[in-house]
């Protein structure tokens, strides 16, 4: 079995140095490989933010330890939470503050993770004094206004500090009150998660109404698990509205599962090299949406088996394209806008149109580093559809995007002399990629200039 290193333990966050460009030697044979993909990212979030508010301790397994994991511990810390981590076991130690996060003196930094800005506006509502909230230059230009706005329905005083609708995030403790929100669903669940993590332990019910279609439905899934894990069950009305009574979290051991993102840079090297690869621990029966990429895949000619040990998929001599609406599990439209050349029939990507305001505008990143190397695509406001062609080599920008950083390192599979610029960038949530993925190829990679 093939695993990640990562490395773990508290750390400040310095500006990351811009790391020298990794050159991706092919893989020369088809892939056949085991392999343990770190924890989920979403899943360790939002863990570590119900474990922060519970009554009691908690001992998180299989956690993920990534910048972004990373950020939501120090910020708890800050908070006077004892958050413990173990990354050798992959665990955290959590006490909870029993819903009352504590004052904290000097602004909060939590780089450039959306998920952790978004879940600790929310989250510190329930506190003590005044909370900024600021991050990276990319976080300061991505929209939180709709949470804003809701947190406020809801009796919370937030403001963004510029007036711009993005971070800075100014937030007053002591004033979630609760009762009756709605928030627009198009732009990001994690909105209304961050509601939905804290809502228990507001001064009266929470009702939140989507307005509009839901992005990412299965992230809603992810986070009403969470929060029945710990104790607090969430009234879901179809996905329309969703009602939380007051509550209390309490302590618990809870397993991290697998992140489905992670595994689906292994699950797609396996299909364009006609390999095998088994994902230890994951299997198709789990509620991550970005799952659905081994469906897409086995619908592009792979071959699937749900095994007690893991998923294991094994490619084909040849892949299909595939028309998709991939609003559901868009983290991973990155990697099949990476692998879609190979195909031998166009892929349509359709319904996520929200990517182009997360770490980068995901969608023109990713029409503009194809077009780089040679391929045949067009955009299209809500997606983009890639055609069969014969890559160059080249050498990708990632544009501090860790997913685009991953997605295109596939191509480098198959077309010798392909590298990657500012290959640290996959530290927000695989710091181990480079060297796991360098392991199942029987390759090498290297570090240039």
């Amino acid at each position: 079995m093939i695993s990640a290193d990562q490395d773990g333990g508290n750390r400040s966050f310095p500006a990351r140095p811009v790391a020298p460009v990794r050159a991706v030697i092919p893989a020369r044979h088809p892939i056949h490989a085991t392999v343990a993909i770190p924890g989920s990212k979403s899943l360790t979030n939002r863990a570590l933010l119900t474990a922060a508010l519970a009554d009691g301790a908690s001992c998180l397994t299989g956690a993920l330890f990534s910048d972004d994991t990373h950020y939501m511990a120090a910020a708890l810390q800050q908070a006077g939470i004892d958050v413990a981590s173990d990354a050798g076991k992959h665990q955290f130690a959590v006490h909870g503050a029993a819903g009352q996060p504590g004052p904290v003196q000097a602004p909060i930094f939590v780089g450039n993770s959306g998920v952790t800005m978004r879940f600790l506006t929310a989250f510190f509502c329930l506190g003590q004094g005044t909370y900024v909230l600021d991050g990276a230059p990319r976080m300061r230009e991505r929209p939180i206004q709709e949470l804003l706005d809701a947190l406020k329905s809801l009796g919370a005083t937030v403001e963004s500090q510029f007036g711009n609708g993005c971070p800075p995030v100014v937030v007053q403790g002591g004033a979630f009150k609760g009762g009756r929100a709605a928030i627009p669903g198009h732009r990001s669940s994690q909105f209304l998660s961050a509601v939905l993590l804290s809502a228990p332990y507001a001064a009266h019910p929470v009702e939140i109404e989507v307005i509009g279609a839901l992005a990412s439905r299965p992230y809603l899934d992810l986070t009403t698990d969470v929060m029945a894990a710990f104790g607090v069950p969430v009234e879901n009305e179809n996905y329309r509205r969703f009602r939380v009574a007051a509550g209390r979290y309490r302590g618990r051991s809870y397993a991290v599962e697998p992140d489905a993102s992670a595994a689906s840079y292994f699950l797609a090297a396996a299909a364009i090299t006609n390999g095998t690869i088994t994902i230890e621990g994951l299997s198709l029966r789990s509620r991550q949406g970005d799952i659905e990429f081994a469906r897409l895949l086995e619908q592009m000619g792979c071959s699937l088996q749900d095994r007690p040990e893991g998923l294991t998929l094994t490619g084909a001599s040849e892949l299909s394209g595939i028309d998709v609406d991939m609003n559901a599990c868009s983290d991973v439209s990155l990697t099949l806008a990476a692998i879609a050349p190979f195909c031998s029939t166009p892929t349509h990507i359709r319904n996520i149109a929200h990517v182009r305001v997360q770490e980068t505008d995901r969608i023109s990143a990713m029409v503009t580093e194809l077009r780089r190397a040679g391929v045949t695509v067009e955009e299209r406001e809500d997606g983009l559809s890639v055609y069969p062609s014969q890559p160059s080599p080249t050498t990708f920008d990632t544009y501090e995007d860790h997913r685009i950083a991953m997605s295109l390192a596939l191509i480098g599979l198959r077309i010798p002399g392909c590298a990657i610029r500012d290959p640290g960038c996959v530290s927000k949530t695989f710091p181990g990629y480079f060297e796991l993925l360098e392991s199942v190829v029987g390759g090498g990679m290297k570090d240039e200039g």
